[in-house]
């Protein structure tokens, strides 16, 4: 066999292939023994009847053909594997010509991955938010553990900013009530997220008992985007009662006995989140600045399909929200074409990311041991629902443990890539990016 390769484009190669009629003769003794297993032939005994009778009944041609489209995969990987091309997706294959006992030539086109020249990405520059905690940071969460403990006591005076109410609410247009917009015992909070514009100019100032009118539009129902005449009702009025900053706070908010304790507590905890923000910013600003380095060519026919997924998996995850595409449209302030765009942008980005860490992870010959597939193996079945060796199982059953190897690959070229790199927090201070890591597993 004779194989050649010719590059249409950086992502796509045309394979010419000349196989020799011998070469076919297994792939034609194949089709001979499973026709003859098949068929019935008088004065035979099945799976004997020869070859010329098989001829005879059902044509040469017609063994030919399926001989040839036996073999076709076979020439192929051959060729790939001679030429030493780096395959994606599948091929486009064109018998060219062919005839009983003549040559078999035939050509294949198939996207291939990219050759990239990857710069030097030793020292990249990046900047994070810092990680420190001030005292400021630590009491902003205990105010919020006072708000979850907090009481609501009623109060006999008019209403304030930050009161609770209890109110009735009654729209009307042209002196006729909008079916849609009548509500009775409504809890609200006064400079909360606002329900009507000018509510809480109606009700400040009033007491249990008291009533307001005043004129707003309304947001949805009908007639949305008119200006309505709105009754309002002070039911009740409490008070928000927070409670004190002591070790008996602590008790009750934690399991710590004392309130130094649990400020060192919440401490420790904002400092690992803000150190794990650190780490996420990191990797997404190397991996931005190497990206920003490099061309990549993508091959279509892989962006496309990429496209599609990511349409579908978003789909999927719509329908089980019971979410229309529209309807997400919509709350998401965009059309069709801003969507489409935004999908196929982030798929660009997606695939230009893997061809790029791949070619790091083969420039530092990086492997990927049993132990860290086993890892990341763990990782990704917390999150699926069924156990850790169910999940193994489906992936090995559906041949998805080279992407996942590949996953792994990426993951250890990027952290390659971070920790050469100088990230600095926005007061200057240069980050160990790999101790960070090392702290936070």
């Amino acid at each position: 066999m004779k194989s050649a390769v010719e590059t249409l484009n950086p992502t796509r190669v045309r394979l010419t292939v000349e196989v020799p009629f011998e070469e076919l003769k297994p792939s034609l003794d194949a089709v001979y023994r499973r026709i003859a297993q098949q068929v019935n032939v008088p004065g035979f005994r099945k799976g004997k009847v020869p070859a010329r009778i098989i001829d005879q009944r059902f044509g040469r041609q017609v063994v030919l053909d399926e001989a040839v489209g036996e073999a076709l995969p076979r020439f192929y990987s051959q060729a790939v594997e001679a030429n030493d091309v780096q395959v994606l997706g599948q091929p486009e294959v064109d018998v060219a010509a062919f005839s009983d006992g003549q040559e078999l030539k035939f050509t294949a086109e198939v996207d291939v991955r990219p050759e990239l020249q990857l710069p030097e990405y030793e020292g990249l520059e990046v900047t994070v938010d810092d990680a420190e905690v001030t005292d400021g940071d630590v009491d902003e969460q205990l105010q919020g553990l006072r708000d979850r403990f907090a009481v609501l006591t009623g109060v006999d005076r008019p209403a304030q900013a930050g009161d609770y109410l209890s109110i009735d609410l009654s729209a009307t247009k042209d002196g006729e009530e909008i079916e849609d917009a009548q509500a009775s015992g409504l809890s609200y909070e006064v400079g909360g997220t606002t329900l009507l514009d000018g509510l809480d100019e109606a009700v400040i100032g009033k007491a249990a008992g008291e009533s307001a009118t005043f004129t707003s539009r309304l947001h949805g129902g009908e007639p949305a985007g008119e200006d309505v005449a709105v009754a309002v009702t002070v039911n009740s009025v409490k008070e928000k009662q927070l409670p004190e900053l002591d070790d008996e706070f602590a008790e009750d908010a934690s399991e710590f006995d004392t309130l130094d304790e649990l400020r060192a507590d919440l401490r420790s905890r904002l400092e690992r989140q803000r150190k794990l923000r650190q780490l996420a910013q990191a990797r997404d600003r190397v991996l931005e600045a190497l990206l920003a380095m490099v061309e990549v060519p993508l091959p279509e026919g892989l962006l496309a399909s990429e496209t599609r997924l990511r349409h579908q998996s978003l789909e999927r995850q719509l329908a089980v929200a019971g979410l229309s595409k529209e309807g997400y449209l919509e709350h998401q302030g965009q059309s069709a074409e801003q969507f489409d765009a935004d999908i196929e942008a982030q798929a660009r980005e997606a695939l230009k990311a893997q061809f790029v860490l791949d070619a790091v992870a083969k420039r530092e010959q990086l492997s990927v041991g049993e132990g860290e597939l086993t890892q990341h193996l763990l990782q990704l079945s917390a999150g699926s629902g069924v156990s850790p060796d169910e999940f193994a199982q489906q992936v090995v059953k559906t041949g998805q443990v080279p992407s996942l190897v590949n996953e792994v690959a990426r993951g250890k070229a990027l952290d390659l890539v971070i920790d050469g790199a100088k990230v600095r927090g926005e007061s200057g201070r240069e980050i160990d990016m790999a101790a960070l890591r090392d702290q936070l597993q």
